[in-house]
């Protein structure tokens, strides 16, 4: 094959003769780099990982190994007495604060977040307002929110300590919780899901009842078992609201006294400190039930 040259005489070599050769844009260098760093951050993902689940793991077998063995049939008696120490009037009075509280809060926050989302107008100045004052209510303590239904519903309102009372606080307390998840589960369904429902004929109100708020519906559940966990577990807002007796009520403004209220007081006494570790094993039995059942329910609903 002739030579091919060029102009200056110069040859020009062929395309059969060259040797081709890998040019990275930045270096082999920065390539072996970034594998390095890529190969760091998976590592310290995977120990971030084990560590929580290794803190899960411990809490939950220390609560099993030191609570398993004080449960004893006295603590499962239908009245309380100092002897027996029951914790059953203290389970009915926690499964009814947890079921008045999210009946108050549960439509408030889902109705205000399809507000937010679906009709209030985008970059409104109180759509702001109103995510910024969510927001500064999640960060509030509880004590305060304890003091606030002490000082509102208990003495200004007269309901006195009482169950409405504790169920009030705590609705305001999860408010912003339910508000905020259902806000976030309602913006991630598709605009298309909202277009097609349009272009069928459905007004707004049906297109959010048909089609927007059951795509949502596990990231709903969500915040509701968020909310239901800080229930269960909140002792400084029920003792100035609910009060501690240990007792089932009679009727809503009854004094009443939960689980975790029950543990607080046992173990503050010190006189019944194995009490104390049986009935966290029932208040972490009843916490994993609760979210068993929501996260089964949110499951059927993702899958219609």
């Amino acid at each position: 094959m002739p030579e091919i040259t060029v102009r200056g005489g110069e040859r020009a070599v062929p395309m059969y003769e060259s040797h081709p050769r890998m040019v990275f844009p930045t270096g082999n260098r920065n390539r072996t780099a970034a594998r390095v760093q890529a190969a760091l951050l998976r590592w310290g993902v995977r120990i971030a990982a084990a560590l929580t689940a290794a803190v899960l793991l411990f809490l939950i077998g220390y609560i099993l190994v030191m609570g398993i063995p004080n449960l004893k049939p006295s603590l499962f008696a239908w009245e309380y007495t100092s002897e027996n120490v029951s914790l059953v009037p203290a389970l009915i009075n926690t499964v009814l604060m947890t079921g008045f509280s999210l009946v108050i809060a549960a439509p408030l926050g889902i109705f205000a977040a399809i507000w937010l989302v679906e009709y209030a107008q985008r970059g409104n100045k109180l759509v702001r307002l109103v995510r910024l004052t969510t927001e500064t209510l999640q960060g509030i303590p509880s004590i305060v929110y304890g003091l606030f239904g002490m000082l509102f519903f208990v003495t200004q309102l007269g309901w006195g300590f009482s169950l409405i009372a504790g169920a009030f606080t705590l609705a305001i307390m999860v408010l912003p919780v339910i508000m905020r998840t259902t806000e976030e589960a309602l913006m991630a369904v598709p605009d298309s899901y909202r277009e097609g429902s349009f272009g069928l004929g459905a007004g707004k109100l049906r297109t959010v009842f048909t089609i927007v708020l059951p795509s949502a519906m596990p990231g709903i559940l969500s915040g509701i078992i968020l909310a239901t966990g800080r229930i269960v577990g909140e002792t400084a807002a029920l003792i100035y609201t609910a009060s501690s007796l240990a007792k089932i009520p009679e009727s809503v403004f009854s004094s009443t006294r939960t689980l975790a209220v029950h543990m607080y007081l046992l173990s503050n006494e010190g006189l019944h400190v194995d009490a104390t570790y049986g009935t966290a094993v029932v208040l972490l039995l009843l916490v994993l039930a609760i979210n068993c059942l929501s996260s089964f329910i949110a499951s059927k609903l993702a899958k219609h």
